[in-house]
This record gives C-alpha cells, sequence and structure tokens, in this order.
C-alpha cells in the first residue's frame, strides 16, 4: 500500500475516534450533489452511482443521500458549488492533488495557497502532478472482517486488479468500469467496508525521513482539514513507525 494510503488509514481510524464523522457526510453529500447535477438517476449516472456506494460505505440515512441529489438537480434550493482541482508540491518533490467543491474559488485557492507555501510546498501548473497518478476503484476492509483468501476469491472474479495490505486494512483496487461490481460482491457477501470511492492512486512513491516526512504529514492534514476539500491524494512513502509516531 502507497504511504499516503496507509496515512489515510491512520486518519480515518484517528477520525472515528475524534467523532467527526459530520465532515465526512458533508464532503460526500457535496460530491453527491456535483455528481447528480448531469442526472439525478443513479442507473444512469456512473459518478452518482459510486458517490451513493461512498454514502452507504459511511452508512448515510437514505434521507441525507435523497436530499443531496435533488440541491444537485435542482428540486431543492442552495448555493451553486463549483468543482476544482488542484496540482502541487510538497516537501521532498511530492505529487499532491487536492480535490476541492466550493461556492467561492477565490478564496479557496488564496486559502489553498497559503497553506501550500506555509508547509513546505507550492502549488503546480495544470497536468504537473494528474499525470503521475492513476483513477482506481478503492475500497478499505478492516482486517478483522475477513481472511485475505477469502477475498481474492471473492473480489478477483468480480474484476478487482489488486490487494495490498496495510497492517490494519485490506486495500482492494479495480479499474473504474469494475468498481461497482467489486463493491456490489463485497456488500453481498455481507463485509462490511471502511469506505469505497473511486481515487488517485500513484503510480510510484517518493520516500520522505525526517524533517520531509514531518512537514508532509502535516500538509496533508491541514489540506484536509479545509472545509472546502474534499480528498486528498498524495505519492508519499513514510516508515510506517514513523507515520504511526507522527499522527499521534
Amino acid at each position: 500500500m502507497s504511504g499516503h494510503s496507509k496515512w489515510a488509514t491512520i486518519k480515518h481510524k484517528k477520525a472515528a475516534l475524534d467523532a467527526k464523522r459530520g465532515r465526512t457526510f458533508t464532503r460526500i453529500i457535496k460530491e453527491i450533489s456535483i455528481a447528480a447535477r448531469t442526472g439525478g438517476d443513479p442507473d444512469a449516472n456512473p459518478r452518482l452511482r459510486t458517490a451513493i456506494l461512498a454514502a452507504k460505505a459511511v452508512s448515510m440515512p437514505a434521507d441525507n443521500i435523497k436530499r443531496a441529489i435533488q440541491r444537485g438537480t435542482g428540486e431543492l434550493g442552495g448555493g451553486q458549488i463549483e468543482e476544482v482541482i488542484f496540482e502541487g508540491y510538497g516537501p521532498g518533490g511530492t505529487g499532491i492533488l487536492v480535490q476541492v467543491a466550493t461556492d467561492n474559488r477565490n478564496r479557496t485557492v488564496a486559502e489553498i495557497r497559503h497553506l501550500f507555501t506555509k508547509h513546505g510546498g507550492k502549488l503546480g501548473e495544470q497536468g504537473s502532478v494528474s499525470r503521475l497518478f492513476e483513477r482506481k476503484g478503492q475500497i478499505l476492509i478492516a482486517q478483522e472482517k475477513a481472511t485475505e483468501d477469502q477475498l481474492m476469491e471473492l473480489v478477483l472474479d468480480a474484476g478487482a486488479e489488486d490487494i495490498r495490505n496495510d497492517g490494519t486494512n485490506w486495500e482492494i483496487l479495480s479499474p473504474l468500469e469494475a468498481h461497482e461490481a467489486v463493491a456490489s460482491a463485497i456488500q453481498k457477501a455481507g463485509l462490511e467496508t471502511v469506505s469505497a470511492q473511486v481515487a488517485m492512486v500513484p503510480m510510484a512513491s517518493v520516500r520522505l525521513e525526517g524533517k520531509e516526512a514531518q512537514q508532509m504529514l502535516k500538509l496533508s492534514e491541514v489540506l484536509e482539514e479545509h472545509d472546502d476539500v474534499q480528498n486528498v491524494y498524495a505519492n508519499f512513502d513514510i516508515d510506517d513507525k514513523v507515520m504511526e509516531a507522527l499522527a499521534q
């Protein structure tokens, strides 16, 4: 599993302990609303189906999902939300993608730029970093929920291409066209997921140590905590023990 995936797992556990489900719900609701702009029927809208899968993975109530779809289609009122992808570099030349949903682009650009600069990074040009990542279906399952052999048989038959072990969760990666089938197979098997989403997965990692590792994790954390940020993806690789210590 990539360093950033491991960090995301650690942060997810910490967020659960800190009872930050509300923020997770907010981010998924924004994604559902954005996806629903091109149609509120999940059967005809792959992005909306994926967003609903993510909502169900965190046990979001059906009423919340319905209202988010209605805001996206215009049936319910609400401010216009714009989707923006920032590309930048972190300490040690780490590539970073920041997915944002905002109702004030100028304000958000200034704030994200400030966070990069303050924590040893800088924003880059469009296309400068995205080439380092691939869009994949990504599902996380706690290791105590299933053995590797059980998952291999289940998800590979459904179209998954890889299963990785981070010591806490199984990370299941799939081509985009197989993500729904894999998620459905897991659901039918009665396995609880930590998360299910389409993610930007790095094709190679940048190894960080010492001060650069500390700066990178701090930058990742402050970006993730920004109210307008939906997702942060980065291609860093940091020793597990260092990462665990810095997450405390």
